[in-house]
């Protein structure tokens, strides 16, 4: 039940007090799935796109990170061609960053600033990381 409860409670706060250009809401069939929009930041190569998310909320939530992928591809080091995004607030300690007081808007806000500067150092797509790593 504190699933149930803290979703709605968050889902509330996303859609009264939602960060700046993000979108986010429930699907029709499910309140654990998720829909979520980030508009490219303006300077960076994202400027001027609407980027959709999925979002899905597991079961033991909060106690484990929400499994987001991108919808809209994007040409980026930390996102694979079927969306997934290396992020340690999607991922439970060690190896990650996830713990319970973070929240959707929290995650969202962090890949919102992922896009505008990426990890190089923790890759997914390594032919893109060299592109980024290289002096401007």
């Amino acid at each position: 039940m504190q699933r149930t409860s803290r979703l709605k409670r968050e889902l509330q706060m996303l859609s009264t007090e939602p960060p700046p250009g993000i979108t986010c809401w429930q699907t029709e069939e499910r309140m654990d799935e998720l829909r979520a929009q980030i508009v490219g930041g303006t300077g960076t190569p994202y400027e001027g796109g609407l980027f959709s998310l999925e979002i899905k909320v597991p079961e033991r939530y909060p106690f484990e990170p929400p499994k987001m992928r991108f919808l809209t591809p994007i040409y980026h080091p930390n996102i694979d061609n079927s969306g997934r995004i290396c992020h340690d607030a999607l991922k439970l300690p060690p190896k990650g960053a996830w713990k319970p007081s973070l929240n959707i808007s929290t995650v969202l806000s962090s890949i919102q600033l992922l896009m505008a500067e990426p990890n190089p150092d923790d890759p997914l797509m390594a032919d893109i990381s060299l592109i980024h790593a290289e002096p401007r």
